[in-house]
């Protein structure tokens, strides 16, 4: 395994400047070979400049050179082989298996962008020609696509070192717009972020692409991330994390004299409504299901389940005694870096502090460093609705049962929910009805709403939505995974009486690229 540390601006590889990033072994507190020195905002002008020059040629590749190019980014990926799994282990502390799916989906992510790219839906296309003899007005040509918005930054997430980081969704969906991408490489996985990176450069210069079109930073602190965001050629920026952290990057993109759209993903609980019916006939079952999506990946998903909502009396009693005894076997396990072991331990003990949430059990303690203890607590619907110290996420495996008096109260608590990126309703037949009742406020409130599952774990395809109102994310139109993903970086562009030779492919008059437009209203077959 060959790492320099260094920057991946374009074609070249630059030694920064700034304190270094040193990457651990977040499992035994080890350091890891090889520093990673922070860029600067000279390094990063040069990036956006590059960016900038690359942008017109890479937006108006064909559909096929574009495909290929992604698809190009996920051979090189497998190419890294075992150094690439190694590496990611050591500095996330997750297991071998997990690394190897999330290096599946990566690229699995990268060939579905590059299926879409082909396809050409995503142009929108929209024709309504000239129609010169109307009255009591003519109507000019009017044809409409959709173009690359320009540049974009993705900030790496943490708990995904591979599906969300480097060439994760974000940069993959950047891509397939026609976007050139700048990453800022998150600094638990640095080692990781330059493997990736590379790769993503051996496919730029493979597909003969202007060097532009991506770029790798390293950078502690704010200085590499804001001058990032503030650029003027930057057109927008993804990103997933606090909400601290997300919130600090959306007002520097918004303070610009041109602001930007900032596509971040922050926090939510993903509460799970276990109805009444569906907890009588399955409470038990239904408990120990719940905490095994409680502990996945440490509570570390985006999508964990936060937050238990139901009404009081036996048969939610039976769920928690249940969901208790899980808890209670739990192994404690690894968290991604010591600072999220430390928020949670904070976050645990602001619930256990509050003196409205009582602790009904905890996992086992761990032996080494960085390792969270499963937790489960308990509270009433009227202390909830008046605390806002029991709404805050818990950034890993612990989570909150809030007990109800009946059905009004339960639809309260809904109601007071902030936007969350899922919903979850546990139901029978008999839950219909109450299920229908809460289904118009789960819509306002989550981007994703299932039944009888656990949230965790996200399907990349067509379908899926990874979003929902503030502050799961800052733009609750869109989402982050599937290929809807791609409509952020892109915006729509009308040609009026513009001549054929003059005229993007996607909208010539004899459809060359043999796209199902929208013509005069109707689809072409």
């Amino acid at each position: 395994m060959n790492l320099t540390g260094e920057l991946l601006i374009g074609q070249q590889t630059v030694k920064g400047t700034r304190d270094p990033i040193v990457a651990i072994n977040v499992a035994t507190g080890e350091r890891l070979p090889t520093e990673f020195f922070g860029g600067t905002s000279e390094d990063v002008a040069r990036a956006c400049e590059l960016a900038w020059s690359a942008f017109d040629t890479y937006r108006e590749t064909s559909l096929e050179e574009r495909a290929r190019f992604l698809e190009t980014i996920a051979d090189e990926i497998e190419a890294i082989g075992d150094d690439l799994i190694e590496r990611a282990v050591a500095e996330s502390g997750l297991p071998q298996g997990r690394i190897q799916g999330e290096r599946g989906r990566t690229c699995g992510q990268l060939r579905l962008f590059a299926k879409t790219v082909r396809a050409g839906e995503w142009l929108d296309v929209r024709i309504d020609p000239a129609l010169p003899d109307r009255q009591p007005m003519p109507r000019v040509d009017l044809r409409q696509r959709h173009i690359a918005l320009g540049p974009v930054v993705v900030f790496g997430a943490s708990n995904f070192p591979l599906a969300f980081s480097v060439a994760g969704g974000d940069t993959a969906s950047a891509l397939a717009a026609g976007c050139p991408v700048i990453v800022k490489a998150h600094g638990a996985h640095p080692g990781t972020s330059e493997l990736v990176g590379r790769a993503i450069q051996a496919a730029v210069k493979k597909c003969g692409l202007p060097e532009g079109v991506f770029s790798l930073m390293y950078g502690s602190g704010r200085e590499v991330g804001t001058a990032l965001v503030t650029d003027p050629r930057i057109k927008a920026a993804g990103f997933t994390g606090s909400r601290s952290g997300g919130l600090a990057l959306w007002k520097a993109a918004q303070s610009r004299p041109e602001p930007i759209p900032f596509y971040a993903e922050m926090s939510s609980i993903n509460p799970v409504f276990p109805l009444p019916a569906a907890l009588k006939a399955r409470g038990e079952e239904m408990g120990k299901a719940f905490v095994a999506s409680l502990n996945m990946g440490a509570g570390q998903f985006c999508t964990n389940p936060g937050l238990v909502i139901a009404i009081k009396g036996p048969e939610l009693d039976a769920f928690v005694n249940a969901a208790s005894e899980a808890v209670k076997g739990s192994a404690a396990q690894t968290m991604l870096t010591p600072g999220i072991f430390d928020a949670y331990e904070n976050g645990v003990s602001t619930l256990a502090g509050s003196g409205k949430a009582k602790e009904v059990a905890r996992g086992q303690k761990g032996e080494g460093p960085n390792q969270c203890q499963t937790g489960l607590f308990l509270t009433s619907a009227q202390d909830f609705l008046s605390s806002d110290a029991l709404q805050e996420e818990v950034f890993g495996s612990t989570s909150l049962v809030v007990e109800c008096a009946d059905a009004a109260e339960l639809k309260q608590v809904a109601e007071h929910l902030e936007g969350q990126l899922t919903a979850t309703l546990q139901m029978d037949d008999a839950d219909l009805d109450a299920a229908r009742a809460l289904l118009p406020i789960l819509e306002r409130k989550a981007g994703r709403i299932m039944v009888n599952g656990w949230p965790t774990g996200v399907e990349v395809c067509d379908a899926m939505v990874h979003g929902g109102p503030f502050p799961a994310t800052s733009d609750s139109r869109t989402t982050s995974v599937g290929t809807a993903a791609i409509f952020r970086f892109l915006r729509p562009v009308c040609y009026q009486d513009l001549p054929d030779a003059l005229l993007p492919e996607a909208i010539k008059h004899d459809n060359p690229l043999k796209l199902r437009r929208l013509v005069d209203g109707k689809r072409e077959a």
